[in-house]
């Protein structure tokens, strides 16, 4: 026996390979710690459900006798593997008592599943796959069905999920308050379905590269909202795609005026320019593997630069740094982690 079982996942949504693990955990220690993963994301079709549904789906698997041995603790995408596995154990430190006695449970899926070997010290707890379950096929499911087919998309995984996943789903698509949101999560399972059809005949699965344009100012950021499918409606930086004639820092500028029309001279810009920062976690963007490089430029004082929204953007607007801290649930992929990694938005680990 453990004092303390751990899980780590992040369970969109919550299944019985899910359940497997955590009766598990709960079999070898009398306090378990579920690290939810993917913490204060913005909606996706990739994390569609917040940490705190993602809690419900799984207490409401579980009896009530076991419910006290159970701790759950959030924890960000930090797109960084060191600084996600120090975020983890300074979490976990926090709930177990020093000496200890801790075992992590889990079984080795893909690639994805490398961070088992990450925590020295605890003792693993391998179990092998749970049944053929994959929580990527049940929201394909839930987010490609048709309109008002849904329950008889999600039938064949009916089997496969607890009674409060399906609850929890059938709830969320329908219930008026939430409705538009799946509504959304459906659009953009479709845009990204489509863009993902359009390479599917490339020899080699593709490798986008992208710029954007982190731009302080009076200590405000500039910060558009995405326009159109992924991330509609979403904040973001100024960026997007490399063209074929242009440098790195050609297409930050061009994408700076197109969907800001911050009129600030090149060589402006230019004197301000403090770094460039690769962000290149495979997992990143939902589009595909997608290596951006990011321009942090500084103007200082200045007056704020008059902006506009245009092209890909709905709107644009200086935000206060001060602000930034409490919006991280609004960011279109990792862009609330490349603003914290300039401006220091978050307390390190």
């Amino acid at each position: 026996m453990f004092d303390t079982a751990i899980l780590i996942g992040r369970f969109e949504p919550v299944h019985h390979g899910h359940v497997a693990l955590l009766q598990h955990a709960l079999d070898h220690a009398p306090q378990v710690i579920v690290v939810m993963g993917s913490a204060w994301q913005a909606r996706s079709p990739k994390n569609p459900f917040t940490w705190q549904e993602r809690e419900a789906m799984l207490r409401g698997a579980l009896p009530d006798a076991v419910q006290q041995r159970l701790k759950v603790l959030p924890v960000r995408d930090y797109y960084n593997e060191s600084v996600w596995v120090q975020a983890v154990r300074r979490q976990v430190a926090g709930c177990v008592p020093p000496g200890a006695r801790v075992a992590l449970v889990g079984h080795f899926k893909d690639a994805t599943s490398s961070y088992l070997d990450r925590f020295p010290g605890w003792a693993l707890l391998a179990l092998p796959r749970q049944g053929s379950t994959d929580a990527t096929g049940i929201r394909e499911a839930y987010l490609g069905a048709p309109p008002d087919g849904l329950e008889a998309a999600l039938a064949p995984w009916r089997p496969q999920m607890p009674e409060s996943t399906w609850a929890f789903l059938q709830s969320f698509a329908h219930a008026p308050d939430s409705r538009g949101a799946y509504v959304r999560l459906c659009t953009e399972w479709q845009a990204l379905r489509t863009a993902r059809e359009a390479w599917s005949q490339a020899p080699y699965p593709p490798v986008f590269v992208t710029v954007d344009a982190v731009l302080r100012c009076q200590d405000h950021v500039l910060l558009i909202r995405r326009g159109h499918p992924p991330g509609e409606g979403l904040l973001a930086v100024p960026g997007g795609f490399i063209e074929q004639r242009e440098t790195l820092w050609q297409s930050c500028v061009r994408e700076l005026r197109e969907e800001t029309h911050c009129a600030v001279p090149e060589a402006q810009l230019r004197a301000g320019l403090r770094d460039v920062k690769v962000f290149d976690h495979p997992d990143r963007s939902q589009r595909g593997r997608t290596i951006t490089h990011a321009h942090y430029i500084d103007l200082g004082d200045m007056a704020l630069p008059a902006v506009q929204a245009d092209d890909d953007a709905r709107d644009a607007q200086w935000v206060p740094l001060a602000a930034l801290a409490g919006r991280e649930a609004e960011f279109f992929e990792d862009h609330f982690h490349m603003l914290d990694h300039f401006l220091g938005l978050t307390p390190r680990p």
